[in-house]
């Protein structure tokens, strides 16, 4: 597809059913690398980055099936604990089989990642804690590289909020000899998705959703069935596109519980939002009030949310100001 053609000034109103969470989805199907059993996982979205991911999975040696939005994985093949450069370079989430792949082979080869370009992100914070549970890390030619016979329990401390960050050593941790506690831990709800699934297969953590998350390593985990969270992104970009019309949406399946800080906005604007049971409703009046926000870590207004809230504000009356604190330039 080369070019999208959108014919505007319709007002949009209509039910939708929203996605699994992308942002949980990825680091979610690498605990598959955890565990020589299969494990299945529903509600997964059918995106670009999701078969990306899979077809690593596979190079890796791990049996994939995938129907509708079920995806089963089988790792007990797995064979070759490399990511290279030709499948990361598109995708920055690709990173995240660096945890798994120390914590149950005791070695990795992971190619620096590519993907969307927003920002700096170093990937730091991931190799400071697998050196820090006792991983020889090196980093070569564009690859990390790591081995350790078995990972130690240890007290992480990340330099900045880190959701992969977090994800990453958070999936390590569960195979390692030990207690290990992640300060300054990211408090996303993808990350309390991903311990809520490690937790179906064995794992044993507590405090994820919270800056402080304690993993008590086991030998080994065991397979299991996760449905992953609905996407608050998707949900919150439906209810920006409904408002921006003057239109009136239905989205099913999602929770205003992960949104706090993005609804608040929409009725700051002048928007009608009602929370059901599985669902959120939104009326938008004919024009909508300007309004200022700040991006910052969650449960803080999201930085994926800023670009929404940004066109709303140019049909909106007022002056208002959008300050991003996530990513540079």
């Amino acid at each position: 597809m080369d070019k999208l053609l959108i014919e505007g000034g319709a007002r949009l109103s209509g039910e939708i059913a929203v996605s699994g969470a992308k942002n949980a989805a990825l680091p979610i199907l690498c605990t598959a690398l955890l565990t020589a059993e299969p494990v299945t996982y529903t509600n997964v979205p059918q995106l670009k980055d999701i078969g990306t991911l899979l077809a690593l999975l596979a190079q890796m040696g791990v049996k994939v099936e995938r129907a509708g939005d079920t995806v089963t994985l089988d790792a007990s093949g797995l064979d070759n604990p490399v990511a290279p450069y030709d499948m990361v370079k598109t995708m920055r989430a690709s990173i995240l089989v660096l945890g798994p792949l120390v914590a149950r082979c005791g070695e990795a080869r992971v190619s620096l990642p590519g993907g969307c370009a927003i920002g700096a992100r170093p990937v730091d914070q991931h190799i400071k804690g697998l050196q820090a549970m006792g991983a020889e890390v090196r980093v070569e030619h564009g690859y990390v590289h790591a081995t350790v016979p078995r990972l130690k329990g240890a007290r992480l401390f990340t330099d900045m909020v880190t959701v992969t960050g977090t994800e990453n050593l958070m999936m390590a941790a569960v195979l390692a000899d030990g207690v290990t506690v992640i300060e300054n831990a990211a408090r996303e709800p993808e990350v309390l998705d991903l311990a809520n699934c490690l937790v179906a297969m064995g794992a044993q953590i507590s405090g994820a959703g919270s800056d402080v998350i304690r993993i008590r390593g086991v030998e080994r985990l065991h397979g299991a069935t996760h449905r992953i969270m609905p996407d608050r992104i998707e949900t919150g970009t439906y209810l920006c596109a409904a408002a921006a019309t003057g239109g009136s949406v239905r989205l099913t399946g999602t929770s205003s519980c992960y949104l706090d800080a993005v609804i608040d906005k929409l009725m700051d604007a002048g928007c009608e939002v009602v929370s059901e049971r599985d669902a959120i409703r939104l009326s938008a009046p004919s024009r909508l009030n300007a309004v200022s926000l700040r991006t910052a870590p969650y449960p803080a207004f999201p930085t994926d949310m800023q670009a929404q809230f940004m066109a709303i504000n140019c049909v909106a009356n007022g002056v208002a100001m959008i300050r991003e604190t996530i990513f540079e330039n």
